[in-house]
């Protein structure tokens, strides 16, 4: 082509102009533009995925009048959006053209001033740059020669959509965080007031931010799910997990089924919400949301306080514990929290309480080691004054590992599936709990005693009774008739004789037997 370029020929010069215009409007149905090729939103230039799942193009969100790079879901009716390019740097109008320039650079340009309005972060550089849109939509920059080598890719920068096959979390070796920034609004993308991200600090779990603020916190990752998640499980819809290790810490999830479409958005309103696509009602479901209820608020129970939807109120004090501020627990204040009612004291021996079926409290304090079972988490725990919890690291197969908190315990609540969790106490609480439950013990072994000995009694009365019956019934030969209740006491006391007896002993009425003789005949 460039040797026809070159040509001073009119016919060679249309043919040049026609194969330029072409390779610039390929872009349209390819899921790759190369530095010479643009896309160009007067043109309504798209570049699709190779399935044609996700698109990528200019678009305008709601009832704005901006234009911005964006990628959604190509087959799905009502745009559905997923990543921004330029979300902060809008264009006023249509005169935008995305393109790739060497050594390795990705730009959103003015072509009607070539002013660049956005840029990709790219540090590395490349002789043959190329922009290409994933089935996963992600879109990535690699060097022509070689696709393997990505030297940029928007799954690095997303927006406020988590996709499958992402990895939100943070690269200790560059210092790179991958996290979600809300959107201001349904009109308008630019980067809102909401963060969705994974803390590392101390042991990971993720957080809802709210600027600076904590709005809530998922409890540590617990080698099943982060331990306040319970309605994260193992679905046939999708795998998650979390990877920990010396360079990077990252959460990410799978799709087991290619051709379902899910994704996890952080609203406007800083609501994180899973989203699963309905091909029979042709709509999004709502999965899940971040946070769920009252209690998934950040320590909305304060310190050493648990939280319960089903109590009232929600919030309790965790045994041996009591309100810092019973008036003001008493008007469903609960951020100052709990307290102990003993002091701790290292010197003189402090125990532990086995509190079940918890999330597991703010790791942002907290110490891990993998390799240590729960015993030696007991004593290393023991060992240091500064120590307040311990509890196992990973429950995914039994219990191992062990995770040590330091400082006061906040953002717990009942849940099933719960975990274990031993909070350091005073010596003298444990004592007191041991003597109520000896007394307790003592006292149920008294009415036990004392029920048995009444009954034991109560039987042996009751056969004593019937045996002096049936000797009374053998004196008086036989048992007496009912009638005989309802006579006096000294009738009861008289002999009673059967008429065979009676007949034997008179021998059959016999006349010489004769005791005397009245009106009605002898006797």
């Amino acid at each position: 082509m460039n040797m026809i370029c070159r040509s001073s020929n009119t016919t060679k010069f249309g043919l040049c102009l026609f194969l330029l215009t072409t390779s610039f409007m390929s872009a349209r149905t390819s899921d790759t533009i190369n530095t010479s090729q643009i896309l160009s939103d007067n043109r309504n230039d798209t570049l699709m995925s190779s399935t044609g799942a996700l698109a990528l193009g200019f678009y305008s969100p709601g009832n704005s009048k901006n234009r911005y790079v964006g990628i959604w879901y190509n087959d799905i009716k009502d745009k559905t959006v997923v990543w921004v390019a330029n979300r902060d740097y809008p264009l006023t109008d249509r005169s935008g053209v995305l393109r790739v320039i060497e050594p390795g650079r990705l730009l959103l340009l003015n072509n009607a001033t070539n002013a660049t309005i956005w840029s990709a972060n790219i540090s590395s550089t490349v002789h043959a740059p190329l922009a290409r849109l994933l089935d996963s939509g992600n879109l990535v920059v690699v060097d022509e020669n070689d696709e393997s080598n990505i030297i940029w890719q928007s799954f690095d920068y997303p927006t406020d959509t988590f996709l499958p096959g992402m990895k939100l979390g943070k690269n200790f070796v560059s210092g790179h965080q991958v996290y979600l920034s809300s959107a201001k609004s349904n009109d308008d993308p630019a980067t809102g007031g909401f963060t969705y991200q994974i803390d590392p600090s101390g042991y990971p779990q993720s957080v809802i931010k709210d600027g600076a603020s904590v709005r809530c916190k998922s409890g540590p990752w617990n080698g099943v799910r982060f331990s306040g998640s319970h309605n994260l499980v193992k679905n046939i819809i999708f795998t998650f997990g979390l990877v920990i290790n010396k360079d990077q810490v990252y959460y990410h999830y799978t799709l087991l089924n290619d051709s379902v479409y899910m994704r996890f958005k952080l609203s406007e309103s800083g609501e994180g919400q899973r989203w699963l696509w309905s091909y029979q009602t042709q709509n999004w479901l709502l999965y899940h949301t971040i946070p769920t209820d009252n209690c998934d608020i950040y320590s909305v129970c304060g310190a050493y306080g648990v939280c319960n939807t089903k109590t009232s109120p929600y919030c309790t004090c965790l045994n041996k514990l009591e309100p810092n501020d019973p008036r003001g627990w008493g008007a469903d204040d609960f951020s100052i929290g709990c307290g102990r009612r003993t002091p701790l004291n290292c010197q003189e021996g402090d125990g532990f309480l086995k509190y079940s079926g918890v999330k597991l409290p703010d790791t942002e304090h907290s110490w891990s080691n993998a390799s240590m079972s729960l015993e030696e988490c007991k004593i290393a725990c023991s060992k240091n004054c500064s120590c307040t919890a311990y509890a196992s690291l990973n429950i995914s197969n039994g219990e191992s590992g062990c995770l040590l908190w330091f400082g006061e315990l906040a953002n717990m609540r009942e849940i099933s599936p719960g975990q274990d969790i031993y909070i350091r106490m005073a010596k003298s609480e444990l004592e007191l709990g041991s003597r109520k439950r000896e007394i307790l013990i003592v006292t149920l072994s008294v009415v036990i005693v004392t029920v048995l000995l009444g009954l034991s009694l109560k039987l042996l009365y009751s056969l004593k009774s019937d045996h002096q019956l049936q000797e009374r019934n053998y004196v008086t030969g036989g048992p007496r008739r009912n009638y005989h209740r309802h006579q006096s006491r000294e009738d009861m006391d008289l002999p009673m004789l059967d008429l065979s007896s009676i007949i034997k002993a008179t021998d059959h009425f016999s006349i010489n037997n004769k005791l005397g003789e009245g009106g009605f005949g002898p006797v």
